[in-house]
């Protein structure tokens, strides 16, 4: 009898231990997977940015289309088609929402974007809905590197948000989210047309963009940023055509000439400036010192010069008068001091 519950202590034993490797892979299994996308090591390495704070005093948003045919704009660009790790900006969000890293939210008629769940988009809904060319292996959707129309993306709509920060109070200008547009030429000739594909929320993205890096100049080859870096530092240029306003209206609903549309850009772009510019006092009203200092360092020598000079004259001029100056009586008036001798009688 002993001998028969000893056998089912180790047989019970072994059993658990045999079982331990498989728990402990499971659990190591369920904290590698995403997390929004995202491993545990990969959030650790790579932060994500610090967001907004919901309690700012100023803020405001605008919508920006950058023209990717632009010098300013062109890192984002290219290369057309992946050259070993490089790649551009659509080429990196295309493959990573379509292994499922980040979510892609539809884009609307009116242009608004909508970060809720009801408002994500399957990538393979846009794939087919473009006509970009898919296979599927094993239940998964595979685009070749030539098949993803990264030649068609030539300009962005991007929202940023310029805001004042109180609490340490700084002037900060933050992107939220990016929308690719794909330009298709006609059949017919006519003029080209714009798909706005899909918004990207910028918050979901920049883990990974900090990441990807791109050239940053065209004359230093060897200069280059990451893409986080890219849109932190606002390098990018982009006309605005929306500001977030109580009537919801774009520029162009209210602009009724190309003409209109320029003032209010540079309007919208100045009052921005100014704000900046104004937020730790008016510039125009220098101090004194300031003053000085532009001043011609010659003339600021000759200066000194005069000013030393007319302190020694002034001084040496006191010690003059204080010399040719009579002592008075201690009665006053100025008068000859005259002494009486008494004699004894």
């Amino acid at each position: 009898m002993k001998r028969i519950v000893l056998l089912i202590a180790i047989i019970f034993a072994f059993g658990t231990a045999m079982a331990q490797p498989k728990s402990r892979k499971n659990d190591t299994k369920k904290k590698s997977a995403p997390s929004n996308g995202m491993t545990i090591r990969a959030r650790e390495m790579f932060p994500t940015a610090v967001g907004m704070p919901e309690d700012v005093v100023w803020r405001r948003d605008i919508y920006r289309e950058l023209d990717l045919t632009k010098e300013a704009n062109a890192s984002l660009y290219y290369p057309v088609e992946p050259v070993g790790k490089e790649m551009n900006l659509f080429t990196y969000v295309f493959k990573l929402a379509l292994f499922g890293y980040i979510p892609v939210y539809e884009y609307r008629l009116d242009g608004s974007e909508v970060f809720s769940d009801s408002s994500k988009v399957d990538i393979k809904t846009i794939l087919d809905n473009y006509h970009i060319f898919y296979e599927m292996k094993d239940g998964k959707v595979r685009v070749d590197n030539s098949d993803i129309p990264s030649a068609e993306v030539k300009s962005y709509y991007l929202k940023e948000s310029a805001y004042y920060d109180e609490s340490n109070s700084t002037f900060r200008r933050k992107v939220i989210a990016f929308c690719p547009i794909m330009v298709r030429d006609d059949d017919f000739g006519g003029e080209p047309s714009k798909y706005p594909l899909f918004w990207v929320k910028y918050s979901d993205v920049s883990s990974y963009l900090s990441r990807q890096m791109i050239q940053a100049s065209s004359t230093n080859n060897a200069a280059v940023m990451s893409i986080d870096d890219y849109f932190t530092l606002t390098r990018y240029d982009g006309k605005i055509y929306k500001t977030n306003n109580l009537l919801g209206r774009t520029l162009a609903q209210y602009c009724p000439t190309d003409e209109d549309m320029v003032k209010e850009q540079k309007k919208i772009e100045k009052e921005l400036a100014d704000f900046q510019k104004n937020l730790y006092g008016d510039q125009a009203k220098k101090d004194s010192l300031d003053s000085i200092a532009k001043l011609d360092p010659k003339m600021t020598k000759e200066k000194v010069k005069k000013a030393k000079t007319s302190r020694r004259s002034s001084s040496s001029s006191e010690k003059v008068k204080k010399a040719k100056t009579p002592r008075s009586s201690s009665s006053g008036g100025g008068a000859a001091r005259v002494t009486v001798r008494r004699e004894r009688h």
